[in-house]
């Protein structure tokens, strides 16, 4: 019997895997729109080490949330959330189907789900850790966050040190890993959600970062990163491909040595994508997912 609910297709899976061309197919097979869901696409001023599509792809089909806002706004999961629901009504009195793009596994669920109702930041803990941070580095406080939350740690980007001190202030205030602190309640949605895992085996997805990554610099990566030197502390530029650069300019290490660390970083987010979207239920591989299928029922 068919379902009457709209459908939301979801597309997700690390970065370099394919996500942007199969959600494209999916938008020409069901002539609809795609709602990107990553983090970084959003900012406008950043668009080679985001791996935003090409103008000739956004062009193709209509693309929602990339260069979505600047870098000077505060963007998050929540905004996100708020904004792409608001999207998905008017999107779906046009469309039986819409297609969600992404590898940011925080921002799919809020889409699909909702977010967790996290305890707010203690302001004296996190001036601490803030001195911690200013005074020993990153790298010190991913270490003190793999002592207390080995587990939970393999989740959070390793250089990005917002994200590592709120995992810090979760786990410390909770006593618990932030895998048990996001909780299993779910808000129902008034569509019905399909997950789709792109399926890369892992050598072949890690020969696609470094060519990819290669192609950046190729484009202009680091002219890109140069322009936005001067916002370097702003939170939305504490991600891989641009903090590794300005050590490049901050004369830490050389150019040869930055695009090393670009790729090695891009694998070691990759591999943390995996864990996040691994851990997700009914998951549907791309290779066993039949959109006839999905149309005869949504009649």
């Amino acid at each position: 019997m068919a379902n009457s609910q709209p459908l939301l297709i979801v597309v997700c899976g690390p970065t370099a895997s394919g996500k942007t061309d199969y959600a494209i197919e999916l938008a020409q097979y069901f002539n609809t729109e795609i709602i990107s869901a990553d983090s970084r696409q959003v900012y406008k001023e950043i668009s080679i080490g985001t791996a935003k599509p090409s103008e000739e792809k956004l062009a193709f089909f209509p693309h929602h949330f990339i260069n979505h806002c600047s870098i000077h706004d505060t963007y998050n999961a929540g905004i996100f959330e708020k904004e792409a629901l608001q999207l998905l009504e008017k999107l779906f009195k046009k469309h039986k189907v819409v297609i969600a793009a992404g590898g940011t596994g925080l921002y799919i669920k809020a889409l699909c789900e909702g977010l967790d109702d996290l305890p707010k930041a203690d302001e004296n803990m996190r001036i601490q850790l803030q001195k911690e941070l200013d005074d020993n580095g990153v790298d010190y406080l991913f270490k003190k966050l793999q002592g207390l939350d080995s587990e939970g740690s393999k989740t959070i980007d390793t250089k990005n040190p917002h994200r590592i001190m709120r995992a810090l202030e979760l786990v410390i205030e909770t006593g618990q890993s932030i895998l048990d602190i996001k909780t299993n309640s779910k808000i129902e949605r008034p569509f019905r959600i399909v997950k789709i895992m792109m399926d890369v085996d892992r050598e072949t997805l890690y020969q696609r970062i470094n060519s990819r990554v290669d192609e950046m610099i190729e484009e202009g990566l680091v002219e890109e990163v140069k322009k936005v030197y001067h916002f370097k502390n702003l939170k939305a530029l504490q991600t891989v491909g641009y903090t590794e650069l300005f050590d490049y300019f901050d004369e830490k290490c050389s150019l040869s040595e930055a695009i090393e660390k670009i790729k090695q970083h891009t694998r070691n987010y990759a591999k943390r994508q995996l864990t996040w979207f691994r851990n997700e239920k009914d998951m549907i591989s791309h290779k066993l997912f039949n959109p006839e299928t999905v149309l005869l029922n949504n009649q």
